[in-house]
């Protein structure tokens, strides 16, 4: 941490802050509400299910119950967006099986952003901070608490648009909830997680087993001709690679709390080959389902499959699967929340973001100030009319920086031979994942290129930031004791200290 950013606050006294400050251990540590006992810091309450939970739950979301379009649309035909499905989700697997080693061997939370700050230095690891904490998360947070909301109201408005206002209340309503549950206890968030992922795996596998139900009666006419309407045109099959890898995206959230995670050389490889072959198999079973019932000129017209399904085979019971989407979503936002929280807490640890977002509720043992900046922060993009525009315009950003974290792994083979790495992936893997991930980060330069010049001027607006408030290391007294004493008036209201160092 770089620590002339700004003058390090002094540590409060732990011991006037413990729950039963008369019983507080004489060497400041503090008690849990759980009845633990020991320094203020994020504990190691993530188990191997949790984990599984954590990426299974950020990579299903409502895509795959709306519509496969966009793989469908530059695919042309079944069989081909079958395979775009499969390699895909191969593809996943490969950049999380090259993560596994960068996520064992520098075990510190903030994935991306940890690993391009090891390889490359504070200026590109800011930069990657700015746009994914500023952008990308908080907005992508709102427009799945809107989509949470559209499919929680549309069983009470079958036949006629949502309200937009009743829409907005109740996503803000749903980030608030989650915001409380993620500051108020770890434990309580990945329960959450747990169950919601339950739920939409639950609702995958019911359209699954419906779908074989409906080849054994006859409807497999999609699945005669399988390439037929093939797409020839090379571009628009990348694009149909391009939508497939984004409803992966997600399988590298595990690393950005690995901190907290038990035993991570052993579960977080674990964690990543399960879930990830998990999600391919039930993605590609999911889509067979739907082509036994849905055409493809409804799927290609942006038809809301998974609903489309239900009501022309469950009959009275079709909501049930916008409840579900509604579920699937809900454990999105929660997801989101809880990983990114964490992105916020290390950029602050490491001196790129406020101080205070890098502390911990000593009552509660959760990073409560990050969570509660990342929660206000998507209640304000909430409200705007250009967030999907926004995630539009920055999204080859995400390519860019997971391609980074592999080059990543490469400089370090060469830099720091002698890293401890309890998974040593070959070669061969990173430099193609590097090779695929470069031309994902060029691809829309040469299909959107306006866009892709917004989104650039857009994570440019990070540098002038990283001058003034990173690299400008003399400002004026004023300006640091202006932001300590904010700090400390936070401190006391929110009843948070800096983590005790741990021994690296």
């Amino acid at each position: 941490m770089d620590d002339t950013a700004s003058p390090m606050i002094p540590e409060p006294d732990s011991k006037k802050y413990t729950v039963n400050s008369d019983k507080a251990p004489e060497n400041g540590a503090v008690s849990t509400p759980e009845g633990e006992s020991g320094p203020v810091e994020l504990k190691q309450r993530i188990s191997l299910l949790n984990g599984c939970t954590v990426i299974v739950g950020s990579i299903i979301g409502s895509g795959i119950f709306v519509s496969p379009k966009g793989v469908m649309e530059g695919s042309g035909s079944v069989g081909l967006s079958l395979i775009v499905w499969i390699l895909s989700g191969v593809y996943s697997m490969i950049g999380a099986y090259c993560y596994s080693e960068l996520g064992t061997s520098i075990v510190r939370s903030g994935a991306d952003y940890a690993y391009i700050f090891e390889a490359f230095g504070p200026f590109l690891a800011f930069i990657r901070l700015w746009v994914e904490c500023m952008i990308v998360r908080p907005c992508s947070q709102a427009i799945v608490a809107l989509t949470f909301s559209y499919y929680v109201i549309e069983p009470l408005f079958p036949d006629c648009t949502q309200p937009d206002d009743a829409v907005k209340i109740l996503a803000a309503i749903c980030i608030m909830v989650l915001t409380f549950v993620n500051a108020y206890d770890v434990k309580l968030s990945t329960r959450v997680q747990d169950l919601f992922t339950y739920a939409k795996v639950l609702a995958l596998i019911l359209i699954i087993i419906t779908g074989f139900v409906q080849l054994g009666r006859g409807q497999y006419e999609a699945f005669l001709n399988p390439f037929e309407h093939t797409e020839p045109d090379i571009g628009k099959i990348s694009l149909a690679f391009y939508s497939g890898l984004f409803a992966y995206n997600g399988w590298n959230y595990l690393n950005f709390v690995i901190e907290e995670l038990k035993d991570p050389y052993k579960n977080l490889p674990k964690a990543i080959w399960i879930s990830i072959t998990m999600v391919t198999v039930i993605y590609v079973l999911t889509n067979v389902a739907y082509f036994t019932t849905v055409e493809r000129k409804e799927i290609l017209g942006g038809a809301a499959v998974a609903v489309m399904f239900s009501k022309r085979l469950y009959s009275f019971m079709w909501w049930i699967m916008p409840i579900f989407v509604a579920l699937s979503t809900f454990g999105g936002v929660n997801g989101i929340l809880f990983t990114t929280s964490r992105l916020f807490y290390v950029g602050g640890r490491e001196g790129h973001m406020p101080q205070i977002l890098s502390m911990v509720s000593i009552q509660r043992l959760t990073p409560m100030p990050a969570v509660m900046f990342m929660g206000a922060l998507s209640m304000m993009y909430l409200f705007s009319s250009d967030i999907y525009a926004l995630i539009n315009y920055v999204g080859f950003a995400t390519w860019l920086s997971i391609g980074m974290s592999i080059v990543a792994l490469l400089v370090l083979r060469k830099t720091q031979p002698n890293l401890n790495r309890p998974i040593k992936v070959h070669l061969f893997w990173p430099i193609l994942y590097t090779l695929v991930t470069v031309y994902l980060v060029v691809l829309p330069l040469y299909a959107s290129p306006v866009e892709t010049g917004i989104g650039c001027l857009i994570i440019a607006t990070g540098i002038p930031v990283y001058i003034i408030f990173i690299a400008w290391k003399d400002k004026p007294k004023f300006i640091y004791r202006y932001m300590d004493a904010m700090t400390r008036t936070l401190q006391k209201f929110l009843m948070v200290v800096p983590e005790e160092k741990k021994e690296v």
